[in-house]
């Protein structure tokens, strides 16, 4: 009896050691390639356009600079016909490179027509009280340097394969620079693709037009837990933390992301997003 019983303590105290471990050491790094299928256009595509949808990249000293260029490696071995990067390029308060960050943007940008939305820790009022920038200007011009077209608030058409679609960019909800009204073209019969770093903003877009909103902010919940789910996802709809989703009469994709806070995963893996839109 005894022995069964340390037994059992030096199993749960392995246990209990490896899951920190697991969580620090191992699943950060742990890329994975996600691709799926998305019905974007009226019509079905047999070619359909390949998008690259990479988000929260969060460049600081939790997030090894090898993770991103690894993510960036596997994004363009994709073939990509289009990028879209959602925000969070930086994380609040913590020094970064970026001279070395406008090279990898640079990476995306010579490879398909590219384009970027800012999320919550790249400047402005939230920042602020988290040490960071005091607007996003900085990592606009970062981002603008890279390559990437800034849509802030903004909008362009786009020809791809022969088809034609709408971008609109989001200025970030908690950075208080959504301006919808401004960002929106006028209603068209062009199917209109959404970048906005946080899923939440959804319900402020109700009466504009848009098919396919792309998003990140969640980290897939950075910790999700057995019969607890994503305690730690900062969005109050929690069905929108990750992945291909319905709503309404659009669909939302939400990417883990390739970064983190604090340089911890558990059970949501960073990863690299593909998109086919038919």
């Amino acid at each position: 009896m005894h022995m069964k019983r340390r037994l059992f303590l030096a199993s749960a105290l392995g246990v209990s050691a490896a899951v920190p471990a697991y969580a620090k050491f191992v699943e950060p790094e742990w890329l994975r390639f996600h691709q799926v299928d998305c019905n974007f256009f009226r019509e079905r595509q047999s070619d359909p356009i390949r998008l690259l949808h990479l988000s929260d990249l969060h460049a600081s000293p939790q997030v090894p600079k090898r993770l991103i260029e690894h993510a960036i490696d596997i994004g363009l071995s994709a073939k990509p016909d289009l990028i879209c990067v959602t925000g969070d390029f930086i994380t609040t308060g913590e020094p970064f490179d970026g001279v070395w960050l406008e090279q990898q943007l640079r990476r995306l940008s010579s490879a398909a027509p590219a384009f970027g939305s800012l999320g919550n820790h790249d400047g402005g009022p939230w920042a602020i009280r988290w040490s960071g920038l005091p607007t996003t200007d900085l990592v606009g011009g970062i981002v603008k340097a890279g390559g990437l077209k800034l849509l802030r608030n903004s909008h362009t058409e786009l020809l791809l394969k022969g088809r034609s679609l709408n971008l609109v960019g989001l200025g970030d909800w908690w950075a208080d620079e959504l301006d919808a009204a401004k960002a929106f073209p006028e209603p068209s019969s062009i199917q209109t693709l959404l970048l906005s770093h946080n899923p939440d903003t959804k319900e402020l877009l109700t009466q504009y037009q848009w098919s396919l909103m792309l998003s990140g902010h969640t980290h897939g919940g950075q910790f999700a837990l057995p019969l607890l789910g994503t305690p730690f996802a900062p969005v109050v709809d929690r069905r929108y933390v990750e992945g291909l989703k319905p709503w309404q009469e659009r669909q939302i994709h939400v990417t883990t992301g390739v970064g983190n806070l604090y340089g911890v995963r558990f059970n949501c893996r960073p990863e690299v997003s593909l998109l086919l839109l038919h």
